[in-house]
């Protein structure tokens, strides 16, 4: 099977790439969780995050911001001391402080997903790159979703982890023309 570049082969990669990776996603509490995994990502691998995902589904609660608005110091030193997520002061602070504007997102436009999807008119980009080369690491609507979201008080979403995050909840469909994934991701956009 013909996938990107960019995946091993830990089944566990295989399958985020082939059954998840620029499949759009509209709940709302995913977004919330592919926004604060990607964060978690910055200088470290996505490969990385993904092998602690299911730790960090149960450090946050299941990403449940009604929860995680709750957190406080005792918490915080709770989630420093576990091994099983990457244990960063200020990514686990930028989590909390998340989950409070995520909040006064969904007040704001309803949903969290219907704010998200605006930036791309509720339709995923089409991209059609022939090599991963081509695929860029940021564009003009990332930096405009990085600087909304850092007006609403979010924190590590910079415009390159704005894209990785686009590109994860299928808001643009990156996989090279010569992947499997392509095609079958094209058509869910429709």
């Amino acid at each position: 099977m013909n996938r990107c570049g960019w995946v091993n082969q830990d089944p566990l990669y295989i399958e985020y790439h082939d059954k998840e990776w620029g499949v759009p996603v509209y709940d709302d509490r995913l977004l919330f969780e592919y926004l604060n995994l990607e964060g978690a990502q910055a200088g470290l691998s996505w490969y990385t995050i993904l092998k602690k995902r299911e730790n960090y589904r149960k450090a946050f609660e299941n990403f449940e911001a009604e929860k995680i608005v709750k957190y406080d110091e005792k918490k915080v030193q709770e989630l420093i001391q576990n091994e099983g997520i990457v244990r960063n002061k200020l990514k686990i602070n930028a989590v909390i402080t998340n989950a409070k504007a995520y909040e006064k997102v969904i007040d704001e436009f309803g949903s969290f997903s219907t704010y998200i999807w605006s930036f791309v008119d509720g339709t995923p980009i089409q991209n059609h790159f022939n090599d991963l080369s081509e695929v860029p690491v940021s564009t003009p609507i990332s930096d405009k979703l990085s600087k909304d979201l850092k007006k609403r008080g979010f924190k590590f979403v910079g415009s390159t982890i704005c894209y990785a995050f686009m590109q994860a909840v299928g808001m643009v469909n990156d996989h090279i023309t010569s992947c499997n994934c392509y095609q079958k991701t094209a058509r869910l956009s429709r």
